[in-house]
């Protein structure tokens, strides 16, 4: 089968436009909003530039949805990201990019948000260290098999999280600016912010908003796949925009720029400037944050998967990855995978750690896929295409220059640790060919 031939579609199509939508909210929505400020803070030290790299960092995921709408949209399969570079690039790139999610940005991301449940978990039934692991695996293996029982189930239960969660943001944004104590007036801010510390702050931001993407994950199981899929993608990802960019003003309105940056959580530390949440605000954020993440932790389970699954069906991962379950409908053994993964990096205890180092692991893929706009626009003008990337060629090219440029300022500014990164994923290329000589041998090339 070549890569320009359509997946079968195995799994039935059961998500419309708001349940996909949701799934990118509440997918995107994890740990990030609640911690990201006060890394910003310390980064930028000034409230003017500190809005600015969230407002950035907006305009790049909203160039980024609108670009890869136009590919979910001509490509309406399992693995998204996965199957785009596929078509554009060609299988050895789509392999790096299947090999960096099995590898690492899956399980570490889905580890990473588990444990932080727990941690706030730990605000009302005190646990150790090691009691707060056992129970991020717990959560990874519930919300697996309720993934495995249906996508139906696990959508209503994104669809509830979501609503929550968003709610309870614009809650906390707007008690803060109505009801909280504002924060002292500061004095004029002489720092001069320069470009490369913008870069630098944009990679915890981009952390926050990553998940954008996540969606195109199940586009095989979207309804009407050719107008829901770049709708839900340009909604769902305007209205991160917009509640990242209130939430953080509120931050900036109750608290000074040094009180965030020394906030270890800073949504709990805008809580107690509010009065009548009285010493129940640390409860109301522990609670915030625990649903954030169960939802997040529900939705990285529901789209990860799809990649594994479609690595397999298009030959490039073992056969059986690709099965789907006869009574289920659903990718049995890549749901497995995928929580097997995340449980070992839960139980290694430094998977957190690791979820923040790898998070550039998945933008020179983001950028691979953008730039599949340009190439099929080349070599297949006559592909149909439900949706046209709106602003192009400039939407897709800021994109463009926007990731390149953080990454490079990232290697430039921290080589080891996102050295580390991108040598995980240049480690991938022998093992493309390792299994290219394996499928040779047993039969199974292209």
């Amino acid at each position: 089968m070549t890569s320009s031939q359509p997946t079968e579609d195995r799994l039935p199509r059961n998500l419309g436009l708001w349940s996909a939508a949701a799934v990118l909210i509440g997918t995107t929505i994890g740990s990030g909003i609640f911690k990201v400020p006060s890394v910003v803070a310390k980064d930028l030290g000034a409230a003017g530039p500190m809005l600015l790299v969230w407002a950035l960092g907006g305009l790049v995921t909203l160039t980024g949805a609108l670009s890869i709408a136009e590919m979910a949209a001509a490509f309406p399969r399992s693995g998204g990201i996965f199957a785009y570079i596929l078509e554009s690039e060609g299988r050895f790139w789509a392999f790096l990019y299947g090999w960096s999610e099995l590898t690492v940005i899956r399980a570490s991301a889905i580890g990473g948000i588990s444990t932080i449940f727990a941690q706030y978990l730990g605000h009302f039934i005190p646990l150790s260290g090691q009691g707060e692991r056992y129970v991020a695996a717990v959560t990874i293996i519930l919300i697996s098999f309720l993934n495995y029982v249906g996508i139906s189930y696990a959508s209503v239960l994104m669809n509830i999280t979501t609503v929550v969660k968003y709610g309870a943001l614009v809650g906390l944004a707007l008690f803060a600016f109505t009801a909280g104590t504002p924060a002292a007036p500061s004095a004029p801010s002489a720092i001069v912010v320069g470009g490369s510390a913008i870069l630098t702050a944009l990679v915890p931001v981009m952390y926050t908003y990553d998940g954008w993407s996540n969606l195109s994950f199940i586009g095989g199981e979207v309804k009407d796949p050719g107008r829901n899929l770049p709708r839900a993608l340009i909604v769902g990802t305007g209205a991160i925009v917009v509640i990242y960019l209130l939430v953080n003003a509120a931050y900036l309105h109750v608290l000074s720029v040094p009180a965030i940056a020394g906030a270890e959580r800073v949504a709990a530390a805008a809580a107690e400037r509010i009065p009548m949440f009285g010493s129940a605000g640390a409860a109301i954020i522990a609670g915030m944050v625990m649903v954030s993440c169960f939802g997040s932790v529900n939705g990285s389970m529901m789209t990860g998967p799809r990649v594994f699954f479609a690595m397999s069906d298009r030959g490039l991962l073992f056969p059986v990855v690709a099965r789907v379950s006869p009574r289920f409908r659903t990718p049995s053994v890549a749901i497995w995978l995928a929580a097997a993964l995340a449980v070992t990096y839960v139980l290694q205890n430094s998977f957190a750690q690791l979820a923040d180092r790898f998070v550039l692991g998945t933008w020179p893929f983001y950028a691979l896929a953008v730039a599949g706009v340009f190439i099929l626009r080349r070599k297949r003008p006559d592909l149909p295409r439900p949706y046209r990337t709106f602003g192009y060629p400039l939407t897709p090219a800021l994109f463009l220059a926007a990731s390149v440029g953080m990454m490079v300022n990232a290697i430039v500014t921290n080589p080891r640790d996102n050295g580390v990164t991108f040598g995980i994923i240049l480690a991938g290329v022998p093992v493309y060919w390792g299994w290219r000589w394996w499928e040779t041998r047993v039969g199974r090339g292209p």
